[in-house]
């Protein structure tokens, strides 16, 4: 198909692809924007529209993958990644809530806290975080590596939990006073 047809049926389906690019942004002028976008991307891969085809679906296909790609980086842009062992992603949101937890407990209340856990989950936890990876606290304790991330799991959890007690306990105290 030459240039020139190609630009003729893509003109005929030019106020279909509009209100399709208005239904999926629901704002005129990004609208616009994912319009020219679909039609830099149908005029460029031209080559790969198969004549005698669904031409309208194939253009509203490159203009929802198009919105689809566009959201996808929007909300990436928003999102923090901190490179850890897990991969932490930190979702950037104005809606960020103040912790006022560390100013009740103290580093030696927290300390006692771990202090208390058993030492099957213990010695993993204060391994871990030491600094030791998975795969080193399994090797040196001779358990397997699930093993190893189960116990740091409960003894976040039992930690959480007793934080939690203890933050309560502190807020009923200072009530009192």
């Amino acid at each position: 198909m030459s240039h020139f047809e190609f630009t003729h049926h893509f003109s005929r389906f030019e106020s279909i692809l509009r209100a399709f690019a208005v239904r999926l942004t629901q704002d005129e002028t990004e609208a616009q924007d994912l319009m020219q976008e679909t039609a830099y991307k149908a005029f460029k891969y031209r080559s790969l529209y198969q004549p005698k085809t669904n031409l309208r679906a194939w253009l509203m296909t490159i203009m929802r993958n198009t919105f689809i790609n566009q959201y996808r980086q929007r909300k990436r842009r928003h999102t923090i990644q901190h490179r850890t062992e897990s991969d932490v992603l930190l979702n950037s949101s104005a809606n960020a809530v103040n912790n006022t937890a560390p100013g009740a407990i103290t580093f030696d209340e927290l300390y006692a806290i771990v202090e208390q856990l058993e030492d099957w989950v213990r010695i993993p936890f204060l391994m871990h975080y030491q600094g030791f990876k998975y795969e080193e606290i399994a090797e040196q304790l001779s358990i397997p590596l699930g093993t190893v991330k189960s116990r740091i799991y409960f003894a976040r959890k039992k930690l959480q939990g007793a934080v939690s007690q203890l933050y309560k306990e502190n807020e009923i105290a200072d009530l009192l006073n």
